[in-house]
Order: C-alpha cells, then sequence, then structure tokens
C-alpha cells in the first residue's frame, strides 16, 4: 500500500477571536501547525500536503519545508478543500489519511492504527469515532437498525433528536484514493454554500460500507475552536512533555505545575520545583536543582547547578553555579564554573569568570569578571553614558566593595579593591586599593606587594 497524509488548515478559526491564524496559536512553544506535522510524520507516509486557505503565506511560513502545500482560495468546505490537493495527489498513492489541523493531540499510532485498517478494509472509507458528552462542534455519527454507519450530520444541521447522539465523528479518515477522487464530484453544497468531506460518509455506506474505529481516549480528540480549547490541548501537551520527562529520570515535585518546551532538553536527576518554565531550545544538565518559580528561557545550564526563583534569557551556566533567589540573567551573559550570584542579582551580557561571586543587589552590564573576584553587595557598572554602550573589566581575584559605582570604560586590576561607597571612573591597578568619590588610589596590597 502507498499512503499520504492530507490535512486541511485553510479556515479563519472565527471562534477564536483573534487577528493571528487559528493554526500559528502556540502550544507548548510552537505553532498548532507544527504539532500537526508532526503526526502526520509519524503516520510513516510520504511528505504531508497541507491544505491552506486564510493568511497562507504566514501559514506557509510557519510550516517551512515540511509539507507541500495546496491553496483553497475560497473557504468553501472540506470536501472542496480536499478537491483542490486532487492535483498534487491523484495517482501518487493508493489510500489517503485525511485530518483537521485543528486537532493537534492525535498521537501517531492512532492514525497508523486508522491507515492499516483503511488498507484491508472491504469499503473504500475509514473513519475514527469517539463516545462523549462534550461534542465540541463535532458531527454525529447516525447508524442504522443493525449499527452500520450510514451518514455523518454536521452540527449546524443536527435535528433535536440527533443532537442526542452520542457518537461524534473525529474527523479523521483514511481513503481508497481512487474512490475518493471520483465520488468528490457528488458532493452538493449546503445551504450555506459549503461542501462537506462528510458527505461521502453516506455515499460510501451504500457503495461497500463505513468502517468506523472508535478512540476511548478523549484527551486525543481535543479539536480547537476557542481559546478554551487551545488552553486545554496545552494542558493534555504539558502533560504528555512531563511523562515523558519522568521516565527519563527527571524528578517533579508536581508535575502540573511544571512548564517544558517541546524542544528543551534535561538530565538525569534533576529536580524541578513547581512553578518553573523551561522555555524554547533550554538544556539543563544532571543533576540540577530549578525553582521553585524559575524561568529559563533559551537557556544552557551545566551540570549541578542550583536556579532558585530567578530568571535566565539567552544565557549559559557552567557547572556548580547557583543563582539566586531572585537573579537575573540577560541575554549574552556566561557564568562559568562554580560561579555564585545572589539574590536580587542583575547580569546582562557579562561573562563571570570560575568561582567569582556576584552579592545580592547588583548589577553588571556589558562585563567580564576575572576568576575568583568578588563583587560586593549593591555594585554597579555605569554601561550607558545615554549613547552607547562601554565595556568593564574586572581582574582576577579583584573585590569590589559595597555600593560601588563603576563608570564604564574602566578596568579594575588583577587583586584590586575598592572601598565601600567609591565612585570609579579610571583605571585601577594590579594590587592598588581606592577609594572615595571620585575613587583614587590609597595602597597595595600584601599579595600584589609580593
Amino acid at each position: 500500500m502507498t499512503l499520504r497524509t492530507l490535512i486541511l488548515a485553510a479556515g479563519r478559526g472565527t471562534r477564536m477571536k483573534s487577528s493571528l491564524p487559528k493554526m500559528l496559536h502556540p502550544l507548548c512553544g510552537r505553532p498548532m501547525v507544527q504539532w500537526v506535522l508532526d503526526i502526520a510524520r509519524g503516520v510513516g507516509a510520504e511528505r504531508p500536503v497541507l491544505v491552506i486557505g486564510h493568511e497562507a503565506d504566514a501559514v506557509r511560513a510557519a510550516a517551512g519545508g515540511q509539507a507541500e502545500f495546496v491553496l483553497q482560495p475560497e473557504l468553501l468546505g472540506t470536501a472542496d478543500a480536499v478537491r483542490r490537493a486532487e492535483s498534487v495527489l491523484l495517482g501518487k498513492a493508493d489510500h489517503l489519511v485525511v485530518f483537521y489541523g485543528d486537532m493537534p493531540l492525535w498521537r501517531p499510532e492512532t492514525l497508523r492504527r486508522l491507515a492499516d485498517t483503511g488498507s484491508r478494509a472491504a469499503g473504500p472509507l475509514v473513519l475514527l469515532t469517539g463516545i462523549g458528552e462534550d461534542a465540541r462542534f463535532f458531527g454525529r455519527v447516525i447508524r442504522d437498525g443493525a449499527g452500520n454507519v450510514t451518514e455523518i450530520v454536521e452540527d449546524a444541521h443536527l435535528t433535536p433528536e440527533q443532537k442526542c447522539v452520542k457518537e461524534i465523528n473525529l474527523g479523521a479518515y483514511c481513503f481508497r484514493a481512487g474512490w475518493l477522487w471520483e465520488k468528490l464530484a457528488q458532493v452538493s453544497p449546503s445551504p450555506k454554500g459549503e461542501y462537506y468531506l462528510t458527505d461521502l460518509v453516506a455515499i460510501a455506506a451504500r457503495e461497500g460500507g463505513v468502517t468506523a474505529i472508535p478512540v476511548a481516549d478523549e484527551a486525543e480528540w481535543i479539536g480547537i475552536n476557542t481559546r478554551a480549547h487551545l488552553a486545554e490541548a496545552e494542558t493534555v501537551l504539558r502533560r504528555r512533555i512531563n511523562r515523558r520527562w519522568m521516565d527519563a529520570g527527571v524528578g517533579m515535585q508536581d508535575p502540573a505545575a511544571v512548564y517544558i518546551s517541546y524542544d528543551a532538553v534535561i538530565g538525569e536527576d534533576t529536580t524541578i520545583l513547581p512553578n518553573t518554565h523551561l522555555e524554547g531550545k533550554t538544556t539543563v544538565g544532571r543533576g540540577c536543582l530549578l525553582g521553585p518559580n524559575t524561568i529559563l528561557r533559551r537557556a544552557t545550564v551545566g551540570d549541578r547547578c542550583k536556579v532558585e526563583c530567578s530568571v535566565v534569557e539567552d544565557a549559559t551556566l557552567e557547572e556548580d553555579v547557583s543563582i539566586g533567589p531572585f537573579g537575573h540573567l540577560r541575554s549574552g551573559s556566561y557564568l562559568e564554573r562554580g560561579v555564585h550570584m545572589g539574590n536580587f542579582g542583575e547580569a546582562k551580557n557579562t561573562r563571570l569568570g570560575t568561582g567569582a561571586k556576584m552579592g545580592h543587589f547588583s548589577y553588571l552590564g556589558d562585563a567580564t569578571v576575572g576568576a575568583g573576584a568578588n563583587i560586593g553587595a549593591g555594585t554597579i557598572t555605569c554601561n550607558y553614558d545615554g549613547k552607547q554602550k562601554h565595556k568593564t573589566e574586572i581582574g582576577e581575584g579583584a573585590f569590589i566593595g559595597s555600593d560601588t559605582m563603576l563608570v564604564a570604560p574602566v578596568k579594575i586590576g588583577r587583586g584590586a579593591k575598592t572601598g565601600a561607597g567609591s565612585v570609579v571612573t579610571h583605571n585601577v591597578p594590579e594590587g592598588a586599593v581606592v577609594v572615595g568619590v571620585p575613587a583614587k588610589k590609597m595602597r597595595k596590597t600584601n599579595a600584589a606587594k609580593k
């Protein structure tokens, strides 16, 4: 059997009440369209085909080069969307799996089961159904007295009696491809002028029968029509991601309060405490303690690090680094092995050398700090003169006293010291001690004399 997958993703998503196309709404850090493309590839077919329409260019860009694209210029319904793909798929496959782009929670194995059943079925159509109290705008599966599927009635056209039917159509089908292309022409427009793919069910029921596969896990068939549905889908995906990492040896005190992006990587024996977020391409080593109330955003964290109640974004921590509580490591910063950044410390585009310590209530911007240096509480690098940023260099083993202002550009030599409350406006030589406003040289340390 040759198999292809077709994803219908042309709709406006008006119930979302958003200027953002439905397929671009994010789930666990990536657009919905990326999730459904992953599902399609997991079915085992060749390159998926994506039908796009509303905001087509934006959806195409978000999908990247992961699909073939078919344009539905007028949104005339799901059967019309499939018909648009005929020019791309005619003669290219024996069977075609079709599902909706706003169904991002299918497990690939569920759709593989659909495809496998379709390849063996006597009739031309196999579909997935579910039994649920909340129909979520899905159509109902109508059966005859013998239990055979006879038709699907869309939600907008249900009679009061049909609204009581609990079996719903989940919007995933496997068609015998040759039959599909032939029968699409028999679909008539609805009173709204749309062509429904579900009308093919009645035709298939008369021409060989329809096979229905029940799906028990309601989490798989959360169709996203509203922002409430989007939040429900996010919860399901987050639960799956967290379970995968726990199975891989990551500890979570309260998994429901941990948020991990789809592309984060976490080492064994790391523990994540509640209200912690790992966003974007974040990598965390082994044996770390993260949280509570911590955000790592596109961060790289080495082994045995501790980040408590802090934010780390676009920055790197080597091994055995500790931050917080209430630290903020900003873009371009790099903390070498054994660095400690205390509570209410902030660093931007700054490198702290091995074993350096940055006390509480300090800000370092555009700075380089040597190994073993100590940054006293309240230290600030005055790196911006109103027009441009300037660098501060602090040498190995330097001691920066509390409330020191380092007016960049400035260099503090190896082993130098500044007195508390100093305002440093000129370079400080190795081993020198400066104090005052402006800071002036006092004497050399004993270490420097040796």
